[in-house]
């Protein structure tokens, strides 16, 4: 019990509960945009191939600005620089309201209406490119660094739950109100977080070399996890098994075609993966893994790819939830073990940057594995395929890992 009260006591900080607050409806807010977006173009195409171009369309402007938004923000004040990040956003949600006003809708075609839903998401990736990595940074200057392990769960956890309700939720408003109408709560929870992240402080700017180039700042960041081979390891097992194991991708063509159901389902299904993780972090929060976290993490990551075969495989709506769901799991512990050793490892001063070498691996791979599988659905003529396809070479990855990354399978923090 005592130990339970120790794994919460971030939340006895009052800018870290509003820091809470703003994750969580800025999350749910960016979660429920893919969803809505997936889910509109899917209807308006027919093709899960339109789905990976949005991805593709987000990944590039995060792939491209990540190393600059290190510099940057390791030289801003996080607390400011992630508001207008956040206020940005909000402009290209009211862009979204805009083009699905159904007297718009109907009055442009369908390509010209897709290629418009492309450019705002370009937009958006350019936002998290900035927003992401600041938002892991400010973590440290919220809490003492003696509970920052804690903070860091606790965050894993809230991105979790709001990413479920994300999910959840845009199914439910998409059945009940329609996809215009959805994008007013989307720009209202922006707004929301907004709002809370006015009410913190200021930060002071930890990092003081203000004579330093930015080639030579950004170089810092990469050389830093280039030879901190742990940290590298796990990022990379996380980057491949995310670019391969992007099922989630084509979600909207499974939930449609192969089990037919409707948005309620496919919001349900969309959210499996989330429900498990936060499942997995809320227990590992409360008790902790204490030794061998690297084998773990290479067992996990090879269950995660064994249950994305296995959804691939299933025709039932309930056999699909359970393998996501339990992929979620698998996918949460990995979370909570790379997330740990991001946190712990990384001086104050090249946080932003580090976070940012850590986001154009992880979370534009997000972006790139959603084109994967609209790639590889296109190919092999349908989702089942695809699905399956990357499911096996996520398992490959944790085999080769395993192989090559000997120091990644006896590491223990």
């Amino acid at each position: 019990m005592e130990f339970q009260r120790i794994s919460l006591s971030p939340l006895n900080h009052r800018e870290y509960r509003l820091y809470v607050f703003v994750r969580f409806f800025y999350i749910m807010a960016l979660r429920m945009v893919a969803t809505v977006v997936a889910y509109q173009l899917f209807h308006l195409t027919k093709s899960s191939f339109s789905i990976g171009i949005v991805g593709l369309s987000e990944f590039i402007p995060v792939f491209c600005l990540a190393l600059y938004a290190g510099h940057v923000i390791d030289r801003s004040d996080k607390r400011t620089l992630l508001l207008r990040c956040i206020l940005f956003y909000s402009v290209c949600v009211l862009a979204l309201i805009i083009v699905t006003v159904p007297d718009i809708e109907n009055k442009i075609s369908i390509t010209l209406l897709s290629f418009l839903f492309y450019l705002i998401i370009f937009f958006s990736g350019a936002i998290r490119a900035f927003a992401g990595p600041a938002t892991n940074a400010i973590i440290a200057q919220l809490v003492p660094r003696n509970i920052l392990q804690f903070a860091a769960n606790i965050s894993s956890t809230t991105w979790l739950a709001a990413s479920i309700m994300g999910h959840a939720s845009a199914g439910f408003l998409i059945a009940l109100a329609g996809v215009h109408f959805t994008f007013y709560f989307v720009l209202a929870y922006v707004l929301l977080a907004a709002y809370a992240l006015s009410k913190i402080e200021k930060k002071p700017i930890v990092h003081t070399k203000t004579n330093i180039k930015t080639w030579e700042s950004v170089k810092e960041g990469l050389s830093y996890v280039f030879k901190h081979k742990i940290l590298l390891a796990a990022i990379s097992l996380d980057l491949f098994a995310v670019l391969f194991g992007g099922a989630t991708a084509l979600i909207p063509e499974v939930a449609d075609r192969i089990l037919k159901v409707g948005p309620i389902g496919f919001g349900w299904l969309n959210a499996a993966i989330d429900i498990g993780s936060v499942i997995m972090i809320i227990l590992i929060t409360l008790n902790p893994l204490r030794k061998n976290q690297g084998l773990i993490l290479l067992g996990v990551v090879g269950g995660f790819g064994l249950c994305i075969v296995t959804f691939g495989m299933s025709n039932f709506y309930a056999l699909s939830f359970l393998a996501l769901l339990i992929a979620g799991m698998f996918d949460g512990i990995s979370v909570i073990i790379r997330g740990t050793v991001l946190q712990l490892t990384t001086p104050d001063e090249m946080r932003g940057r580090v976070s940012s070498v850590n986001s154009m691996f992880i979370n534009s791979s997000n972006e790139l594995g959603q084109f994967e599988s609209g790639v590889t659905a296109k190919i092999f003529g349908g989702a089942q395929p695809a699905i399956i396809f990357g499911g096996i070479m996520t398992v490959i990855v944790v085999i080769i890992s395993w192989i090559k990354a000997p120091r990644l399978r006896k590491f223990e923090y």
